[in-house]
């Protein structure tokens, strides 16, 4: 009983960020920015790092608003340069690939002279999921929640710009919705880390892919191939005395790739659900 009370946070953890991941990542495989998340993760731990050089704990809640900004500011960026960057036939994934990786050498170089400097960019990268608290998890839980009415009340719009389909004012909504992202992708960072908050983007999405076409059927597999693969890398983790949000990572990506191979038996076909 001890075990399973010590696993459950990091457990219910991992479904919070499977919940909204799993459906924002809908949007982004169909946009075709499949490193957005990745680069906003990046530029929130970029304003962690910067909050952190300027004094502030890193559960300070002013170190969140430090990454929040750096987030939104990352959010204007790319949706000012959506645009811009179909009429100058340079890939928005171009843009984004290059924002990620100043964002990443600025990381560095920021904690580079910092003392526990190291440990730090481990962190950011991998997160410690499975020291998450409760309180840490109601407060995540409570963001997501919100971020996911926005989207519920507007998703007539960001499916249809996710699609491919032309509306009005598309660079404000696409402000919006790469703002709202900056929102989960902030609290999701402090938790997970960024390959871990990018594994929970784009694996259960890409994989929801192989087997079904409808958003529904997608979205509905996303959430329950995100469920299993967090029970799974917690307790791997546990087990075998790994770091968390490494295993889970890769536990996708073992799952994801025996899909994959599932996927080209005939009697796993796509289907039209």
């Amino acid at each position: 009983m001890d075990l399973l009370g010590f696993l459950a946070v990091p457990f219910v953890a991992g479904l919070i960020l499977t919940g909204i991941h799993a459906y924002l990542g809908l949007h982004v495989v169909e946009r075709g920015v499949i490193f957005v998340d990745l680069s906003l993760a990046q530029i929130a731990a970029l304003g962690t790092t910067m909050a952190y050089l300027a004094g502030h704990d890193l559960h300070d809640p002013v170190t969140y608003y430090w990454s929040l900004g750096f987030t939104i500011a990352g959010a204007a960026i790319f949706a000012l340069t959506r645009t811009h960057a179909a009429q100058t036939r340079i890939p928005q994934e171009a843009i984004i690939g290059i924002v990620y990786a100043v964002s990443a050498a600025a990381a560095i170089l920021a904690m580079s002279k910092a003392p526990e400097g190291t440990e730090h960019l481990k962190d950011m990268l991998v997160g410690n999921i499975l020291t998450v608290s409760w309180k840490t998890v109601i407060q995540t839980a409570v963001v997501y929640s919100i971020v996911g009415l926005f989207h519920w009340i507007f998703r007539k719009r960001f499916l249809a710009i996710s699609m491919g389909q032309e509306i009005p004012h598309v660079r404000w909504w696409d402000f919006l919705f790469y703002t709202s992202f900056g929102f989960v992708v902030t609290s999701s960072v402090v938790i997970a880390g960024v390959l871990l908050v990018f594994s929970y983007l784009i694996v259960p999405s890409v994989a929801a892919m192989l087997f079904a076409r409808r958003v529904g059927t997608r979205l509905a597999f996303g959430w329950i191939m995100g469920a299993l693969v967090s029970a799974l890398g917690v307790w791997l983790s546990f087990h075998w005395d790994l770091p968390t949000g490494a295993t889970i990572v890769c536990t996708f990506g073992a799952v994801l790739a025996a899909l994959g191979l599932l996927r080209l038996l005939p009697a796993f076909s796509p289907t039209q659900a």
